[in-house]
């Protein structure tokens, strides 16, 4: 449920109602807005009688949350939310681009490839210290080594540093060197590690499972929101169908479907939507023209030797070029890259 405030609702009254949500059982969520403030009442499935709250001083209205996702809706949260990144705000006009290697493979690799996408024009690094992976012998990733070199390539080039966290455990120590926690799509309904994410004090990537709804991935960002994190990002990676020209089938509707449904900025993965890089790009240029917020990008220096996903890793200069084109898609939807 909403509790929609007068206009000339006093600090005494909202905090009046704020402690009434509290006594009955329940946690506000205070939104204040140019004209006035939302309270969301959030707790567990309970009946709520909304007279009790429409009786209170400074109150205009209740209104019932009808999705089952309430603190990623944008019944109570209308205005788009915007996720600081190193001082860029995602969602908002200026569109990020997240390019690196899908695993940290070696301090070299990692820095190359830093100093690369930089120059053309990405936004932020990406790079898996932790992988999660189909085969028990395929490469794991270097662990808190990786972290290191992440951290490393930050200090040379600026570029903030999104990675994965595997497991609740995992969150403290990948929250110590990284700016942005990534939940990968196998991880997506991992409800402890959600919870985790929830308490920590950084933003979080969280992708959509392979097989996932839209409202089972709004679900898995309502936990991280309940947790008390309100930064959080969505990103599209593709979902399994039965198609097997492309590893996974990219849904472009998704974006604009989770916009109208939610306020929480959104990327798309073209890397793991497609599984082939020579599609890459185009999938690029249609994410930011059906509206979304940024790109997550795999870039490999050598894709042909890379330990994982190097058939969906763009080289240096096919990164360059995408940005190119996708500043491109950007001015003519009013953006900017």
């Amino acid at each position: 449920m909403i509790i929609v405030m007068q206009h000339q609702a006093t600090a005494a009254q909202i905090a009046a109602v704020v402690a009434r949500v509290e006594a009955v059982g329940y946690r506000a969520s205070l939104i204040k807005g140019e004209e006035r403030t939302v309270i969301g009442v959030i707790g567990d499935d309970r009946p709520i009688d909304r007279e009790q709250f429409e009786a209170l001083d400074g109150v205009e209205k209740t209104v019932p949350i009808l999705k089952p996702f309430k603190l990623a809706s944008r019944e109570m949260h209308p205005a788009d939310t915007l996720v600081s990144l190193d001082g860029i705000k995602v969602g908002g006009p200026r569109l990020v681009v997240i390019a690196g290697p899908c695993s940290v493979e070696s301090r070299s690799q990692i820095l190359e490839t830093a100093l690369a996408v930089k120059e053309a024009g990405a936004t932020a690094l990406r790079g898996g210290a932790f992988k999660p992976r189909t085969s028990p012998y395929s490469f794991q990733g270097l662990g808190e080594e990786g972290l290191q070199y992440l951290a490393e390539a930050r200090d040379m080039t600026g570029l903030p540093i999104v990675t994965e966290a595997m497991s609740e455990e995992q969150v403290t120590l990948v929250a110590r060197y990284a700016d942005v926690i990534q939940i990968g799509a196998r991880n997506m309904q991992n409800y402890d590690l959600l919870r985790a994410a929830g308490k920590a004090d950084k933003p979080v990537l969280l992708k959509r499972g392979m097989m996932s709804t839209i409202e089972e991935l709004l679900m898995s960002a309502e936990y991280i929101l309940a947790g008390g994190n309100s930064r959080v990002m969505l990103c599209e990676r593709g979902i399994r169908t039965f198609e097997r020209y492309t590893r996974n089938t990219t849904d472009i509707n998704a974006i604009p479907v989770i916009k109208q449904l939610t306020h929480l900025p959104v990327l798309l993965d073209p890397s793991h939507g497609t599984g082939k890089w020579e599609y890459v790009i185009p999938v690029a240029r249609a994410a930011i023209a059906a509206g979304a917020d940024g790109l997550l990008v795999e870039v490999h220096p050598n894709p042909v030797e890379a330990l994982s996903d190097g058939a969906q890793s763009l080289k240096p200069e096919k990164f360059a070029q995408l940005v190119r084109e996708v500043r491109r898609i950007a001015e003519a939807v009013n953006r900017t890259v």
